[in-house]
């Protein structure tokens, strides 16, 4: 019938009886319509054979997902850790905070590597998107945006521009200049328009496509220098908080989690949802995949990191202890992939080896929540932002 529903505030005509009234933007076959709550649930009820209700129908698709999840669970042969057992232990890490950045007045909320392994670019909640020299300390460029909390940003592949987005439901692209003095907020570009929050955009592999997710329970594909959407994703029933696109040249596909507990794979040619996974019981906060591409990690505000294999469709890791009771909201890996580096809630960033499942170090320094946490394209150092107004490099 229709793939998603979700709620925003709008007042207006119904676009099935015209009647004014609160409306819901939902999604039939990708195409949006809004409609009132009424024409939504006539809706719903059209098309039920005799002696069917929604009621028997959502208990029929939850013995459904019950049957597919145990042919699934019949596929289980061994854990992670256990095929790991006779792997090298990892040697002690000696990862100290190297330079500590600051600039922002308030919360960091995102940041991202230059693939130029030396620059980055931060947003925070007071309003300023920061590029940075991550080797002098030197702040490249800063533009203040009309609202505060921007909530993501992204470095473009040729590190010629920036894209940023938050509480103002846009995603715009900010082109950068040699010249220092140069107005860039007056060339800033407004490319993806959401119906709420933008929650994390990114570049595909080139300047000229970005991948956006919202908290209008949506993910789009727009193109740059048209603004024109290429292509929507729907299929999350709540806030979408994170994306990430597959690290291959010719990849494809990305994944993305959110509010609904679950993380989505993408074909970002057909806009399906090829894979899904919901073992998580809360909010996923950050979805990162692995180098190869072939798995992902995600974290949640349950306290746990979980490695999912995409080959084998099943989640094959989880990342927790006792101990770790706040919960996780952001992860990376090493450029090898034997490392996990997670932030959480409670100012520390763990260190998971994800091969063993054990925690190898903590990494204290911050003194708020950890935002996010990044390694660098080279792997030689990693960053974290946070909550305490402040980015750290970490090596």
């Amino acid at each position: 019938m229709c793939d998603q529903t979700f709620v925003v505030a709008t007042f207006g005509p119904c676009d099935s009886c015209g009647i004014a009234s609160p409306l819901m933007n939902i999604y039939i076959q990708n195409e949006p319509v809004t409609y009132c709550s009424l024409c939504v649930e006539m809706m719903a009820c059209q098309g039920l054979q005799k002696g069917e209700t929604l009621q028997t129908l959502k208990q029929e698709s939850e013995s459904l997902k019950k049957k597919l999840e145990e042919e699934r669970n019949k596929l289980n042969d061994v854990e992670l850790h256990q095929l790991a057992e006779k792997v090298e232990v990892v040697g002690a890490l000696s990862i100290k905070t190297r330079r500590l950045l600051k600039g922002h007045e308030n919360k960091v909320l995102c940041m991202d590597w230059c693939k130029d392994k030396r620059r980055l670019v931060s947003s925070s909640q007071d309003g300023k998107v920061i590029v940075w020299d991550a080797f002098t300390l030197n702040k490249e460029h800063g533009v203040t945006l009309p609202c505060t909390w921007v909530m993501a940003c992204a470095y473009a592949p040729s590190g010629c521009a920036v894209a940023c987005g938050g509480l103002d439901n846009k995603c715009c692209v900010i082109p950068l200049s040699l010249d220092r003095s140069e107005n860039l907020a007056a060339k800033k570009k407004s490319v993806a328009m959401h119906t709420n929050y933008v929650s994390g955009c990114t570049f595909t592999n080139s300047d000229m496509q970005l991948l956006t997710s919202s908290g209008d329970g949506s993910c789009a594909l727009w193109d740059v220098e048209s603004g024109q959407l290429l292509q929507s994703f729907h299929g999350h029933t709540a806030d979408v908080l994170s994306l990430d696109l597959a690290p291959s040249e010719t990849g494809n596909t990305f994944v993305s989690g959110g509010c609904d507990k679950k993380s989505c794979v993408w074909d970002m040619r057909s806009g399906q949802n090829i894979q899904s996974f919901e073992s998580h019981e809360s909010d996923i906060n950050c979805v990162k995949y692995y180098p190869s591409g072939d798995a992902f990690a995600s974290a949640s505000d349950d306290a746990t990191c979980r490695f999912y294999d995409l080959r084998a469709d099943r989640e094959v890791a989880v990342y927790q202890k006792d101990s770790v009771i706040f919960g996780a909201s952001t992860v990376d890996f090493s450029l090898s992939g034997r490392l996990l580096f997670a932030g959480y809630n409670d100012y520390t960033i763990n260190v998971w080896d994800v091969l063993k499942g054990t925690r190898l170090s903590i990494l204290f320094g911050h003194e708020n929540r950890v935002s996010r946490v990044r390694v660098s394209p080279d792997g030689t150092a990693m960053c974290s932002a946070s909550w305490d107004h402040t980015l750290r490099i970490w090596a």
